[in-house]
């Protein structure tokens, strides 16, 4: 009989071990019910035909970029500030001046503005006052084949030099 008291423990440490197993066991499927997701908008997106786009400069409100147009040919420049991420503004000159910024001379219509803390860039994009610390982003855009119209990829940076040309 005193073995009794002895057994009903042992079978009740089996049952918590066991319990304990299931559930850590069966975490993981419990857990892939509620994927880990961000629902972001595609960094991959489609902004126009080339011909809704008029000679300069466009900016993208929702997507937080501008397209420039320059004759026949098309790049685009993120306006998020390096420093903080706020919206910079293009502020174009009266007149086109040549600019040369580390070995690449451009024509230049304007500069960006940042509101938030007074980061200057120049047309093209590389800071020259403020605290932002990198330049602005430039990104690829190419023609979609299925429609003609302008696709930008904001998951991916090209070069400075970077042109499509129509």
């Amino acid at each position: 009989m005193e073995n009794q008291p002895r057994r009903n423990f042992l079978a009740w440490l089996t049952g918590g071990v066991v319990s304990l197993s299931v559930i850590i066991a069966s975490w993981p499927f419990v857990r892939s019910l509620a994927p880990n997701v961000l629902y972001e908008p595609p960094k991959k997106f489609k902004v126009g035909a080339p011909e809704d786009f008029q000679q300069g400069v466009t900016f993208i409100d929702k997507h937080r970029l501008y397209v420039f147009k320059e004759g026949s040919s098309f790049y685009v420049i993120s306006a998020v500030c390096s420093h903080l991420g706020c919206t910079a503004k293009y502020s174009p000159y009266k007149h086109k001046e040549e600019q040369t910024v580390r070995k690449l001379t451009f024509d230049s219509g304007g500069e960006f503005h940042c509101p938030c803390h007074g980061s200057k860039f120049y047309g093209e994009g590389t800071n020259y006052a403020g605290p932002a610390p990198r330049p602005l982003s430039w990104h690829p855009v190419e023609l979609s084949a299925s429609d003609g119209q302008l696709v930008i990829d904001l998951g991916k940076q090209v070069d400075r030099e970077f042109r499509l040309v129509v």
